[in-house]
């Protein structure tokens, strides 16, 4: 195994892109990627807002080595299809990562999300408490897990705002990269920079970028389903924060305590909103950390 600090070099989007597939999902086409194999415990991935499964490349060889990989880019984002008319629903996107499930033949499964995927992951959860699908457990990274808390940047405020269809079309990748550095304690490399940006691209993604936005209204509406799967669940549940985060850093975290409290808790100092980005081998060590006391 590599050691925790020199993880092994990510793959490239053109990697990435290679060895991913597609299914099915009402009509659209929908990119995922698996790894690791079968036979191991899996493990769901679920992206951010407003990136891709892409996102898990620094993690993806080293979580292999222990589990069956799944990671799908959801509707409107990354690789996937982004219908003018499409439903991005928080519920539609936990609909598609069961539709992925099933595709796959997976009955139970470990969660891994971030930012946006964290709300999909608080819906799967309260399915899990309906008994609609198998949790073995959760771990959340950065997100808006409490819409009080969550403290959008300008960007995101303009977009869900009447005139967000607008905004959408002016946004470019200078703009882009200024609202990702402000929320990210450590500079992000080139790479993945020019990645994410090429990701919102495919497709036509900007001419959606309003419409993707909506999860912040719904998380408003849904807020007793969702905190309620968070303080209600028996799943072992993991918290991992980049504290630096201005949209869902330290102050979430105090809130976590709060209403949910349970451990572990892992702060990440010096870390902003993407820590899987930021800081994978610290995440990576939280995350086995954990894994590690449920056997």
């Amino acid at each position: 195994m590599s050691e925790i600090n020199v993880l092994p070099a990510p793959l490239s989007l053109a990697e990435w892109r290679s060895a991913g597939e597609y299914f099915d999902f009402h009509g659209q086409r929908i990119f995922y990627r698996c790894a690791g194999e079968s036979t191991k415990p899996a493990l769901l991935l679920i992206h951010g807002f407003p990136t891709a499964s892409w996102d898990w490349r620094h993690l993806w060889a080293e979580l292999a080595q222990d589990y069956y990989l799944i990671a799908a880019d959801m509707l409107g984002f990354g690789l996937s299809a982004k219908p003018a008319t499409g439903d991005y629903r928080i519920t539609v996107q936990a609909d598609l990562q069961q539709a992925l499930l099933k595709h796959l033949h997976i009955d139970s499964y470990h969660v891994l999300a971030h930012d946006y995927g964290d709300t999909v992951a608080q819906e799967l959860l309260a399915r899990d408490l309906e008994g609609e699908t198998n949790i073995l457990s959760m771990t959340l990274l950065n997100g808006g897990l409490f819409p009080e808390t969550h403290k959008p940047v300008l960007l995101q405020k303009l977009l869900i705002s009447p005139l967000g269809f607008l905004l959408a079309r002016m946004i470019n990748e200078k703009s882009f990269r200024r609202n990702l550095t402000q929320i990210c304690a450590q500079p992000l490399s080139e790479e993945d920079l020019k990645g994410f940006w090429q990701l919102i691209n495919t497709n036509n993604g900007l001419a959606v970028f309003h419409k993707l936005i909506g999860y912040m209204s719904e998380r408003r509406q849904f807020r007793s389903r969702w905190v309620g799967a968070l303080q209600q669940t028996s799943r072992p549940l993991c918290l991992i924060d980049g504290v630096e985060d201005p949209i869902s850093g330290a102050h979430m975290v105090t809130r976590y305590r709060e209403l949910v409290g349970k451990q572990p808790i892992t702060e990440l100092p010096g870390v902003g909103h993407y820590p899987q980005v930021e800081a994978p081998a610290l995440v990576l060590q939280a995350f086995r950390s954990f894994m590690a006391d449920l056997t």
